[in-house]
């Protein structure tokens, strides 16, 4: 694949208007100093640039452009929009957003804009114009880079605003009142609407239930579309802004993994390039950062993505902000890298004095010196980087299995009431990659809408907790199936349709022919419990739910045990359907469990694997010349020996050689070697 860059972004976020002019010249020369080559400026800058509505200043951001490019570094430009000006606020208070419980917010924090404000969008859309204007053609521009982190920490906005755009939204998807009430199943206790005026938003003093659920299911659903394509609405708004006067630059701007609130399948539509933001806790486990990168990888269409933002130490947002041990850093870059990312990028180049972000991590910290811990692994990364990167650019993930990630079914699963509050559907998507991850498989992660056509490349495909079947998936999956493939699904799948009904005929609805079991009924189970499960000659355990499930033409792999009245009935299930198989796991299974499952149906399959270690991975990247690169990371702090006999031997990239059968690595060690 051609590469979007003709080199290496290693940078990440400068902010020198934070800090006194004199500093930035100082600053540079550290960054050049650690191979650093990219500077994202502009971020939250709008005050500066337009001090007031009539008056437009780029004094400043002129001599910070100036700098990086006298400096020849490559810049991702950004629009400044994503906080709010006090004067735009105090002028025209409509514009920040209000919360489901009516309280309208004051100036403040940052992503806080009602994304259907006509002002905001007419203000944010001419300093989108103006900036690229000016700056359209300049030296070193590689991207750029729309608002910041659209959602981010502000919430859905509930205001009249909002509410009297929703009812043309919904007037434009119904046509009538009456395809509207039985979209909704509005007769329930007298919602039947009857007047589109009569329409609320789901505010928590209406039928809101909280922020995440709602008496009428529907309502939510179709408000969180409504909300999701308005936020969209405001990124295209401003890249259109910079498309007039730049035609080629890439436009992107940065995602937020499995960020809830925004469809971003539906972004990734609409951007050049995906760039996302990788902050994983403490205790996140190495294959859910990897799930991430292979989403946001699968975002935008399978292509390599820009790593936007990690941090290159302690991340402030934490109620405990443990710094990252030495080589941490470093190999959760390799790691991004290693699923697709053709840049790696920190926020931040220098940390804040002030501001609620002062304690985040920064490539220059509050010592000012390049004698941190810090900058100098941060420096030799960036020697890694400059001698390897542009090798890896463009090269691809090949993947036989894909995972669907459907954000609609992530919306109606955390928000059914009932039969269980134990879900989170990033978590269950989790548990069945999990299992995948452990045997350094190569996934892609794709939305419930794929094609058949599409679907026909993969030899499984795994649907965890798709609850919502929209409409063609049902009949694309029996296809797929009796065409050969392996599906993959269970618990909580297929319960609703796109109106977030439940489908009638019982569950799991479109895919019951397919897996050919009927689970009658789901039984909760409290936080804590475990139900155990005979799978194959082990004793694996479940949890949060129990499918109570019949067998029609399917036959059980595994059966719960226990004293419970359905001891001894099905609780994982095949299905020989056409030239395929349908998995049904009617719990979701421990480790082990997913582990005996998913082992078994990667040996029938004929799939090379390698189970390692929990924490080491082995990724490859394929170049269009049929070269590829073998990644071995161990993303532990601790010494981990691994055995991948199958792996041809080639040469050593980064790091030593591999032996292949028996590979030592050090703590937070990467090896990179080219075969082929």
């Amino acid at each position: 694949m051609q590469p979007l860059f003709d080199s290496f972004l290693f940078g990440g976020d400068w902010n020198p208007e934070q800090w006194p002019e004199e500093t930035w010249e100082r600053d540079i020369e550290m960054l050049e100093h650690a191979h650093i080559n990219e500077a994202t400026i502009n971020v939250f800058s709008w005050t500066l640039l337009q001090p007031d509505e009539g008056e437009y200043d780029f004094a400043t951001l002129d001599r910070i452009v100036a700098l990086l490019v006298r400096h020849k570094f490559n810049i991702v430009l950004a629009t400044s929009t994503a906080a709010l000006p006090a004067w735009l606020v105090r002028t025209h208070p409509e514009v920040i957003r209000t919360e489901s419980n009516g309280r309208r917010h004051v100036f403040g924090g940052r992503h806080n804009f009602c994304p259907n404000s006509a002002v905001f969008r007419a203000l944010s859309g001419e300093l989108a114009s103006r900036v690229a204007e000016r700056y359209a053609g300049t030296p070193g521009l590689k991207a750029w880079h729309i608002g910041n982190e659209y959602g981010g920490g502000g919430g859905m906005c509930y205001c009249e605003t909002c509410a009297e755009a929703f009812r043309e939204w919904l007037r434009g998807k119904y046509g009538t009142l009456e395809a509207l009430n039985r979209a909704w199943c509005a007769n329930f206790w007298s919602h039947t609407i009857v007047d589109w005026a009569d329409v609320v938003p789901p505010v928590e003093y209406g039928d809101g239930i909280g922020t995440e659920k709602s008496v009428v299911s529907g309502l939510l659903m179709d408000y969180r579309r409504f909300q999701n394509e308005s936020q969209l609405a405001c990124y295209v708004n401003e890249r259109d802004a910079v498309r007039r006067h730049d035609a080629a630059t890439p436009i992107t701007t940065n995602l937020m993994g499995t960020f809830k609130d925004l469809d971003y399948f539906a972004w990734g539509r609409e951007m050049d390039v995906v760039s996302w933001d990788n902050y994983p806790g403490m205790d996140t486990p190495a294959s859910y950062t990897a799930m991430c990168h292979d989403l946001m990888r699968g975002v935008g269409g399978g292509k390599p993505f820009m790593l936007m933002e990690q941090t290159p130490n302690q991340q402030n947002w934490f109620p405990f902000c443990k710094v990252k041990r030495p080589g941490e850093v470093r190999a959760l870059s390799w790691q991004a890298v290693a699923h697709g990312a053709d840049t790696v990028q920190f926020f931040q180049m220098r940390q804040s004095i002030g501001g609620c972000e002062r304690f985040h991590g920064a490539v220059i910290a509050h010592d000012g010196t390049e004698d941190s811990r810090v900058y100098r692994e941060t420096a030799a990364l960036g020697a890694e980087l400059a001698r390897v990167g542009v090798s890896l650019m463009g090269a691809e993930v090949h993947a036989r299995v894909a995972v669907i990630f459907d954000w609609e079914s992530y919306w109606s699963l955390e928000g059914c009431v009932g039969p269980t509050a134990g879900f989170q559907y990033p978590q269950e998507v989790h548990r069945f990659y999990r299992a995948l991850h452990r045997r350094n498989i190569p996934v892609d992660i794709i939305p419930s809408t794929t094609a058949l056509a599409e679907l026909k490349r993969y030899s499984m495909v795994v649907a965890p907790v798709l609850i919502m079947a929209k409409p063609g998936v049902g009949e694309a999956i029996e296809e797929y199936v009796r065409g050969g493939g392996r599906f993959v699904t269970g618990y909580m799948s297929g319960i609703h349709d796109e109106h977030d009904l439940v489908v009638p005929g019982g569950y799991p609805g479109p895919f019951r022919t397919v897996c050919g079991v009927w689970a009658e009924e789901i039984d909760a189970l409290a936080p804590g419990d475990a139900i155990e499960v005979r799978l194959e000659d082990a004793t694996v355990h479940g949890e949060i739910v129990a499918s109570i499930m019949h067998l029609e033409g399917a036959r059980a792999l595994g059966v719960y045990g226990g004293g419970d009245f359905y001891a001894g009935t099905p609780a994982v299930t095949v299905n020989e359907f056409g030239q395929g198989r349908a998995y049904y796991v009617g719990t979701p299974l421990d480790q082990a469990g997913m582990d005996l499952l998913f082992g078994g149906i990667v040996d029938e399959l004929g799939m090379e694997s390698y189970v390692t270690p929990d924490g080491v991975e082995v990724s490859l990247r394929h170049c269009d010349d049929g070269r590829a690169f073998v990644f071995v990371i161990n993303l532990t702090g601790l010494a981990q020996t691994v055995a991948l006999p199958r792996l041809a031997t080639g040469r050593a990239v980064l790091g030593e050689a591999c032996d292949w059968e028996s590979c030592d690595l050090g703590p937070y060690e990467v090896r990179v070697v080219a075969v082929g």
